[in-house]
């Protein structure tokens, strides 16, 4: 995939689709550096993926709403690699409800964490890009930021936002071949999920995640919950050298579930 000698930074690497991407990465040769808020967690996501793979994955704690712990992240990345190539801007949790019980503090934390979490990294990672002659952004986004459902608020304007962003930065950046595209995630499997799923099957003692999610699935026309590597895969593929000629593009991974393309 052209990826061995490249430097990633994948936030919200510590589970789900950001520590699948980083074992996706690291198994094509490429040196990941992972970043998420719980330090415990993370550390246990990058021993498992090096475990698994045999290549380099650093686990570098931050949160992404404190500019602080960004600048820090960069700094120790390029401190150990001295230079990169791929920006996955992942971190993120579900946050829909209705309109009219979101507070001013649920919306300023959403669009922190997700919007300006990637704002804040872009800008740094855009500088070091330059310095190396073209690079890679990968914004994980929502189906729901192109097709908002009532109650969804306030991910699907995040989100919508994130996608706008992605297409804003293609433009302007293409000329120094930095290549910034969208993946709009539907359902997948992720640790939130699990933990929905474990709370919902709470008091039924039969209950299992395979069949919580069989029964999600439903909803699906594919039929299924899609899974991390899936998702993986397909942001490898736009960090590598075979998407050369993409750009400001959002692909839908969701199993067919939006009603827009």
């Amino acid at each position: 995939m052209g990826l061995k000698g490249k430097v990633a930074i994948i936030t919200g690497g510590s589970e789900g689709i950001g520590k699948a991407a980083a074992t996706s990465m690291v198994s094509e040769g490429a040196s990941v550096v992972i970043c998420a808020r719980r330090p415990d967690v993370l550390e246990q996501a990058a021993d498992e993926i090096s475990r698994a793979t045999g290549g380099q994955v650093t686990a570098i704690p931050a949160d992404v709403r404190k500019p602080e712990d960004v600048r820090t992240l960069f700094d120790k990345t390029l401190e150990l690699h001295g230079r990169l190539d791929i920006l996955v801007n992942n971190a993120g949790t579900a946050a829909g409800g209705s309109f009219g019980d979101a507070t001013d503090e649920y919306w300023q934390n959403d669009l922190d964490i997700k919007l300006f979490g990637a704002i804040r990294c872009s800008r740094l990672a855009i500088l070091h890009m330059q310095a190396s002659g073209g690079g890679r952004i990968i914004n994980i986004t929502t189906v729901g930021g192109k097709a908002p459902e009532g109650g969804s608020v306030p991910t699907s304007v995040s989100r919508a936002a994130g996608i706008a962003l992605t297409k804003a930065m293609s433009k302007e950046y293409a000329p120094q071949n930095i290549l910034v595209n969208t993946v709009c995630i539907g359902l997948i499997k992720s640790g939130q999920h699990d933990r929905l799923a474990d709370e919902t099957n709470a008091q039924d003692p039969e209950a299992t995640r395979e069949g919580f999610y069989a029964d999600w699935g439903k909803s699906v026309p594919l039929g299924r919950i899609g899974e991390t590597r899936e998702a993986a895969d397909l942001i490898t593929f736009l960090a590598s050298e075979r998407a050369a000629y993409i750009t400001g593009a959002s692909v839908n991974m969701d199993g067919g579930m939006s009603a827009v393309v």
